[in-house]
């Protein structure tokens, strides 16, 4: 190997473009920097942020008596019946994510010579800096605040909080504040949403050494100084905040501490989760010094891969804690967010969070753990409301603050979704499987799940099968009919894939709900060899779409796979083979890629990627767009990238491992360490031409079975005790 990847990036020119700013964050707030010698500017967001327009009083669609009826067309084959299937309401969006301000710090005439500017994933810290001037930002997740350092400010540096971000409504109600305390100068901005009496406010601490510090409306000027410290909080409320309140809090945290002092309580939290898991490719290292602008013009570079990975799992790690990520993770520059900036549940959180398991980040499955159940109400409100059933049905989007369902429309009927609990816990049930140990909350939570199909599956066809009715694959529909319909085939499988997990979970009731599971049909296969999307009998397939719903047995389940189901993953492949890109959307191409890795094509990984490096998906920061040519700042290919990644070189089950499954020449040799599996081991893997060599530190003992490309055996794992296997050349 050579000295080892970059984990981090760099740019020699300040950002022009909110989108191009390097990133920090502790999984509450988020800070966007642009780096600007003249007029350094930080967008601050914070989970939180979320403008009230409505949808804080959606409820759920009352639909249930009207429930039987609708199953009675579906069944009859009226194919347009779900259309009906509504209150008459138009499309409500969630409460859309918005940027909270932006601190401005404007100098005169700075001296920009040999600029450059970077974001260290190993700490989290953003650094931009000239021939005599220095700014570091990071923000703490020891103390949850963004904390700014500038060394050699100048003669004078204006300081001020600033809410004209693109798109900020007319009507919001805006308020400064500024005063001098012994620790500094403290900045406050209150701002209240229109027409509500929601608000957030933003408080700011301006600790100087040296120089002179004074008021100057509606912020603070430094003359003369050595440095500067800046400490940030937002909160959001509704009434008033006491900002009094919020300047103590900003106190206790700086407490007499140096900017490098407040950086180590961070970094010690920071940097153990982030070295939990690295990839090494070998690159060129001339390729590894290019800043990360240059390097995403050679699509095809190892380094470009090694570095994505690395920002990928450091974005994800960073935009997790109160929450998952969003749609833009946790930071957006654009009060306009892109579907609202939402937690959309029908893939997209599911593919961002895809690496949390095996890439080591269990503080995004507890972000993810603590979004699910703090909304468990909602959730069974839904069940109620729409189906007349007990137990959880899950919401396709969700601001944060509600998880009832209420976004829906003829076009997008997804408040006919039955699937969303199973995938967003399928991610827990993996990390009990490494542990080896069941959250209670997790079983509760499948508990719940398994309740919903209890009373929700209650038809049967005329061979005596359960049926899904009505049935939604997101967001596609039959060729011959309408959105919602029959036996979707990601329905089947949630439903058959979340009461054997219950039960497995819950012994006392595994009899019945194993039971249950077993009357649920077979998958179809359509007469083009393919894994249909619905398995009732005269629904047509529509090949050409972005989502992959319909093979959610092959992944993220294990209920389709080459080694226990070939006829099927044969069918599933088939499937794959026909799928359309649609609209090019990023989560389209790695959803793919994902799938053929299960199906070990390394060839279709290999393609996928390619389309995703090849087509203008990265912003200069190393954040992603939705569409080609950095269209609409998104974040799932930066988030998902690393799970093809990992899933192309190791697969696991509770009882299997599967190594090198889908090597494409993307990956010709190179070095995996830290991967956890499901049967609780960590993993070490190295490969290239010549061969691979796997380490495993078993954390119980338990026997596997080890799928290679020469062949099968069993392994006797051991608990603490080290197990090399070594593959020949391929």
């Amino acid at each position: 190997m050579t000295a080892g990847p970059v984990h981090g990036t760099w740019e020699p020119c300040p950002a022009t473009r909110w989108e191009d700013g390097f990133l920090s964050g502790n999984g509450r707030h988020g800070a966007l920097v642009f780096g600007d010698p003249n007029d350094d500017r930080v967008i601050v967001t914070h989970h939180t942020l979320v403008r009230p327009n409505g949808a804080e009083h959606a409820e759920p669609p009352r639909l249930a008596g009207e429930l039987p009826a609708l199953q009675d067309r579906l069944l009859a084959g009226d194919l347009t019946a779900a259309e009906e299937f509504t209150d008459g309401r138009p499309l409500q969006w969630v409460q859309p994510f918005h940027p909270a301000f932006q601190i401005r710090l404007r100098r005169p005439d700075a001296d920009a010579r040999d600029y450059r500017r970077g974001v260290d994933f190993s700490t989290g810290e953003i650094t931009a800096a000239t021939a005599g001037w220095t700014s570091r930002v990071l923000v703490s997740r020891a103390d949850d605040v963004i904390v700014q350092h500038i060394t050699g400010p100048g003669p004078s540096l204006d300081i001020t909080l600033d809410h004209r971000l693109a798109n900020v409504p007319a009507g919001l109600g805006v308020g400064h504040g500024a005063l001098l305390t012994p620790e500094g100068a403290v900045l406050s901005l209150r701002a209240r949403y229109p027409d509500s009496d929601r608000a957030y406010t933003g408080v700011t601490l301006v600790a100087v050494t040296g120089g002179r510090l004074s008021l100057a409306a509606p912020g603070a000027r430094v003359e003369d100084a050595e440095s500067v410290l800046l400490l940030t909080r937002v909160r959001r409320h509704t009434g008033d905040l006491d900002v009094a309140e919020e300047t103590r809090a900003l106190r206790a945290v700086l407490a007499g501490r140096s900017y490098d002092e407040l950086r180590e309580r961070h970094t010690a939290l920071h940097r153990t989760a982030y070295e939990r898991v690295g990839l090494d490719l070998a690159a060129d290292p001339g390729e590894r010094a290019l800043p990360g602008s240059e390097l995403l013009k050679r699509p095809d570079a190892t380094a470009l891969l090694e570095r994505l990975f690395a920002a990928g799992r450091y974005h994800l790690l960073s935009a997790s804690g109160l929450f998952p990520p969003r749609l833009t993770g946790l930071w957006t520059g654009d009060w306009d967010t892109a579907w609202a900036g939402a937690f959309t549940t029908d893939a997209n959180l599911n593919l961002q969070t895809a690496s949390a398991a095996a890439a080591a980040l269990p503080e995004v499955t507890a972000a993810l753990a603590t979004l699910i159940h703090g909304q468990a109400d909602d959730w069974r409100e839904n069940a109620r409301a729409i189906f007349g059933a007990r137990g959880v049905v899950a919401p396709p989007h969700t601001d944060g603050e509600s998880g009832l369902t209420y976004h829906f429309s003829r076009e997008f009927p997804l408040h006919l979704w039955t699937a969303g609990a199973d995938w967003l816990l399928k991610p827990l049930v993996d990390h009990d499987e490494i542990r080896g140990e069941q959250d209670p909350r997790t079983a509760a939570a499948l508990a719940e799940v398994a309740l919903f199909y209890e009373d929700f599956l209650t038809r049967t066809d005329p061979d005596g099968h359960l049926v899904v009715v009505p049935s939604y694959s997101p967001e596609n529909r039959p060729a011959n009919a309408s959105w919602g319909a029959v036996n979707a085939a990601m329905d089947l499988s949630a439903a058959r894939h979340a009461l054997l997990t219950a039960a497995a979970y819950h012994p006392d009731h595994a009899a019945r709900r194993r039971a249950l599971a077993d009357r649920l049909p077979p998958h179809r296969t359509n007469a083009d060899g393919a894994l249909a999307e619905w398995a009732w009998p005269g629904l047509d397939d529509t090949y050409d779409h972005r989502h992959l719903s319909h093979l959610y047995a092959v992944w993220p389940l294990d209920e389709i796979n080459p080694y226990d189901t070939p006829r099927l993953a044969a069918a599933a492949h088939r499937a794959l083979e026909l799928r359309g890109a649609e609209n090019d959307s990023a989560h389209g191409h790695l959803h793919h890629a994902l799938i053929a890795a299960r199906l070990r094509d390394g060839r279709r990984v290999t393609e996928a990627l390619a389309r995703v490096l090849e087509g203008d998906f990265f912003h200069a920061s190393l954040m992603s767009a939705h569409y080609p040519h950095r269209d609409v700042y998104n974040a799932d290919a930066a988030h998902t990238l690393p799970a093809v990644l990992i899933e192309a070189l190791v697969q696991s089950t509770p009882d299997r491992l599967v190594l090198l499954p889908a090597l494409g020449p993307a990956l010709p040799a190179g070095e995996l360490r830290g991967v956890r599996t499901r049967f609780g081991a960590d993993l070490d893997l190295v490969w290239g031409p010549d061969g691979a060599r796997a380490v495993l530190r078993p954390h119980r003992t338990h026997r596997i079975e080890v799928r290679t490309s020469s062949g099968t055996e069993p392994l006797d794992l051991v608990a603490g005790e080290d197990h090399v296997l070594t593959l020949g050349a391929w």
